[in-house]
């Protein structure tokens, strides 16, 4: 079995023997739901509804005209307490609906079951749209704006890598939802015309590469590509290249490529969302950690806080841990349980003290190179943290620190505890705006 990847990255231990071999299960609907309105990159939802409204499941309660966003939708059913700025899981806070439970059925009941043959690619597209699918994969980039291109496409490419630790919810759907899959990446094919689809799975998920290799079997255009195990091999552009051999030069979309990457529960919803109309309102969530006592992988309501979560995963002392919504290496650590999972959150992972590095007051870095060595973006990281301590925007832009992926790999490897994806995030919006000014 040939094997592909890219260059650099790194490897690292997995912890998915806890959740690996959990079917997915659904979670019980909490009594009240937190939609922030922007959960997507790209401009802001107006609210649709306000204080004192009822609402449906699955019931439109945010939108906007703008081409890039996704609208968001009710979770469950109840009415709507208040629409205000509520803590988010990236820090801050942002503009929510605020949903109490009527105690009912909390399910999403579809109205119809449509034919994707017997649409257009523009109603494939507008169905999409209106059932806010977003890369479900971390990225949140609003699907139907991915899939709207005017370039040839000749390839999809699934990413069934899910390379970060302890996330296993792509590798449950895989197994479980298989068929799902390959009709929602039919209809992303016939969307973008592509007439390849490759699938992309790490080698450490044989059960998954055999079970989608027996379904795709006889359907042409499908392949199944083993992946060696190594992060981040996710990334779209390193999965580009060792799924098709094409290089990424910097800044390209994949587009220009002739490609175009989903993640296979992004996939999957959009099979939902245009067979069914059902709308991003639950996602399929990891909750991982050595001390949570009912560790799996869970159907959950966008929305939903984090201790209501953990409370039903058995969790109650956190002292020493840490709560983290995504990934070890690129999510982010939780200050409260108040903050809800939204489209893209992937995990919940609680983390003991002995897996946390203590908060320590970093040092002066040493030079001693293992971030270039390992940076899967080919950049120098211990360069771009000290320019952007120095706040030496200009060098910045030079040593093209736009094009870091905020993998994490850097600040994993740096035996000084330099917060390198820290500094390097503080100052990328900056950057990014300063080169919009020049343009």
């Amino acid at each position: 079995m040939e094997v592909k990847t890219f260059q650099g990255g790194a490897h690292i231990p997995h912890y998915k023997s806890y959740t690996e071999d959990k079917a997915i299960t659904r979670m019980a609907a909490p009594e009240e739901v937190v939609i922030p309105l922007s959960q997507h990159l790209g401009a802001p939802n107006q609210p649709l509804v306000k204080a004192g409204d009822k609402v449906e499941v699955g019931q439109k309660i945010g939108d906007t005209e703008e081409f890039i966003a996704a609208p968001v939708h009710a979770s469950i059913s109840g009415t709507v307490t208040a629409i205000e700025p509520r803590p988010a899981y990236t820090g801050g806070e942002i503009m929510s609906v605020i949903i109490k439970s009527d105690g009912g059925p909390q399910e999403f009941v579809p109205k119809e079951k449509r034919d994707p043959e017997q649409m257009t690619v523009e109603e494939i597209r507008q169905a999409i749209r209106e059932a806010g699918i977003i890369g479900m994969g971390g990225a949140a980039f609003p699907t139907h704006a991915n899939i709207s291109t005017r370039k040839p496409v000749d390839s999809l490419i699934l990413n069934g890598a899910e390379c970060e630790p302890f996330l296993t919810c792509d590798h449950r759907q895989m197994l479980e939802r298989a068929q799902e899959l390959v009709e929602g990446a039919k209809i992303l094919m016939r969307s973008i015309g592509a007439k390849k689809c490759y699938i992309g799975i790490e080698v450490n998920k044989p059960d998954a590469i055999e079970a989608l290799t027996e379904k795709t079997k006889g359907l042409e255009g499908f392949e199944v590509v083993p992946l060696a195990v190594k992060y981040p091999q996710g990334f779209k552009s390193h999965l580009i290249k060792a799924v098709t051999g094409r290089d990424v030069p910097r800044g390209a979309r994949s587009a220009d490529l002739g490609c175009i990457v989903r993640n296979v529960g992004t996939t999957i919803s959009c099979y939902e969302a245009v067979v069914y109309g059902k709308p991003s309102i639950e996602r399929v969530v990891t909750v991982s950690g050595p001390t949570v006592p009912k560790c799996g992988n869970y159907v959950i309501k966008v929305g939903t806080s984090v201790g209501h979560i953990l409370k039903e995963c058995g969790v109650e002392d956190l002292k020493g841990h840490k709560v983290i919504l995504g990934g070890p290496m690129t999510g982010m650590a939780q200050a409260n349980l108040v903050t809800g999972i939204v489209k893209s959150t992937t995990g919940v992972l609680v983390l003991p003290p002995s897996m946390v590095r203590e908060e320590v007051s970093y040092s002066d870095c040493v030079r001693c190179g293992k971030c270039v060595d390992h940076c899967p973006m080919m950049l120098y990281p211990n360069q771009l943290s000290i320019y952007a301590e120095a706040e030496m925007y200009g060098a910045l832009m030079e040593w093209n620190v736009t094009d870091c992926i905020e993998c994490g790999i850097c600040s994993y490897v740096c035996p000084s505890q330099r917060p390198i994806v820290h500094l390097i995030r503080m100052v990328k919006p900056t950057v990014k705006k300063m080169q919009r000014s020049r343009k």
